[in-house]
């Protein structure tokens, strides 16, 4: 039955139903769920004392139901009193308390108010999670199924999700007793919360993770990026209209694909390729799409491509932010609390189709053209990027014209993002030549700008 019980469950990842497995077909003996401590959940019971003051412990006295609680080294068993505690013909409480998992495996039930709320026990049992270590699936695990089982006939949840260790550099198992952990609080200091948070996100389930600073950086660098981001995102509000113009509709179309990756990905436990997922999405966004319509969004093709652009922007800072909030808790808090109301911890998760609909022209061949123009609009800002690096010019510097030799379709594509090019790039010219391969030449600057 206890078999049966663990191939219900949901596991992830699923191979951890092997180690449970493992320990059930090796149950040989009993458990002993007594220890010798000072802290714990005590026996209700005590045990007589002869005339002879020995304690006859093949004659427990269990506690009523209605005394229960009980702590026997206190409280005095039924038909005797107090003055009797350790006296011959008295009682002795019993000294021990209960191994952690026999008290800690009815969590669920205690949790969802068993005994206490049957309404709410009713609408919360069995619950939906465990998450946990693999260490204690022959423990914690085991014996939570064990009781739900024996109690209820039933799972006490429907999932499990099981985390690894954390290994020190060495890649030993940081513990307490090897004294190789680390206090939190000077990490906290240094790399923020979230950048804590997004170090720890970066574990797979089942998998040990190495403790990394170095990810922390990372996560802390992510974190202010998106709180940069933001503000430039919140700068300019007005003007706002329909999305009509082919990168951002593009951007948009590919943040709805996202969305659907991730919540494919959120479903399957795969969180840290969901939070990979939309890193890479955002700095791309930031380093592509922020770029391309930066000058735009303030006017400089006119109100329609302005409020195109606005729009856009604040329907993927929204999306962005709850995607990042459950692994960047602080810092999308921080802003969604700047132009939107309640927590974002709360707040609705992105669906696909919030994006699909402030699209206008939905078919898929408009999509297919849209992000080819976006695709060719990255490659040239690419392209022209590098070669002002390596000319080491200044991005203030700007560029004369530029040649491009390219196919008949991608010149076809020019049109609809030459405005924004030129913009973000500070090129005054773009000549165009139908040929192959592909080719991307900045073919002179402009130095008499001041102080170049």
């Amino acid at each position: 039955a206890l078999l049966e019980r663990g191939r219900e469950l949901q596991w992830h990842p699923s191979y951890m139903l092997a180690r449970y497995e493992n320990w059930v077909n090796g149950l040989n003996g009993d458990w002993c769920i007594s220890r010798q401590r000072f802290f714990g959940v005590p026996f209700p019971i005590w045990y007589p004392i002869d005339a002879k003051g020995q304690a006859q412990y093949d004659r427990p006295i269990p506690a009523r139901d209605d005394q229960l609680p009980v702590d026997p080294s206190t409280d005095v068993p039924p038909d005797y009193k107090a003055d009797q505690r350790g006296a011959p013909g008295g009682f002795l409480g019993d000294p021990d308390i209960m191994d952690t998992w026999a008290t800690s495996s009815l969590s669920p039930q205690i949790i969802c108010g068993w005994a206490e709320d049957p309404d709410l026990f009713a609408k919360t049992f069995p619950m939906d999670l465990r998450p946990q270590a693999h260490d204690i699936i022959r423990t914690w695990l085991f014996d939570s199924v064990l009781r739900a089982h024996l109690e209820h006939d039933a799972l006490p949840w429907a999932h499990a999700a099981i985390s690894g260790f954390v290994l020190d550099p060495d890649r030993k198992k940081m513990s307490k007793s090897k004294g190789n952990v680390v206090t939190p609080l000077a990490l906290l200091e240094e790399h923020g919360s979230d950048g804590v948070r997004y170090w720890a996100a970066s574990g797979r389930p089942g998998t040990d993770t190495a403790f990394d600073t170095g990810q922390m950086r990372i996560g802390r660098r992510l974190a202010i990026k998106l709180l940069n981001a933001s503000k430039f995102a919140l700068s300019v509000v007005e003007p706002r209209g329909p999305i009509v113009v082919p990168v951002d509709r593009a951007m948009i179309r590919n943040l709805a694909a996202l969305v659907e990756e991730n919540n494919r990905d959120l479903e399957a436990y795969e969180y840290t390729r969901a939070l990979q997922r939309s890193e890479t999405f955002f700095w791309r966004f930031c380093d592509d799409y922020l770029e391309l319509v930066k000058g735009r969004r303030y006017g400089e093709q006119g109100d329609e491509a302005a409020g195109s652009a606005n729009s856009a922007l604040g329907a993927a800072l929204s999306v962005l932010l709850r995607l990042f909030a459950p692994f960047l808790p602080f810092v999308t808090e921080e802003v969604w609390s700047w132009w939107q109301d309640g927590s974002i911890h709360t707040s609705r998760w992105p669906a696909s189709g919030e994006l699909e609909e402030l699209l206008i022209e939905k078919s898929q061949e408009r999509h297919r053209i849209d992000q080819q123009a976006y695709e060719w609009a990255t490659q040239v800002l690419f392209e022209v990027r590098r070669q002002r690096s390596e000319a080491k010019q200044a991005l203030k510097v700007p560029i004369t014209h530029v040649t491009i030799r390219a196919d008949a379709t991608a010149l076809g594509l020019m049109p609809q993002v030459e405005a924004d090019l030129k913009s973000a790039l500070r090129v005054q010219r773009f000549e165009l030549i139908e040929g192959e391969p592909r080719e991307v030449t900045v073919a002179g600057y402009d130095l008499t700008v001041e102080g170049t």
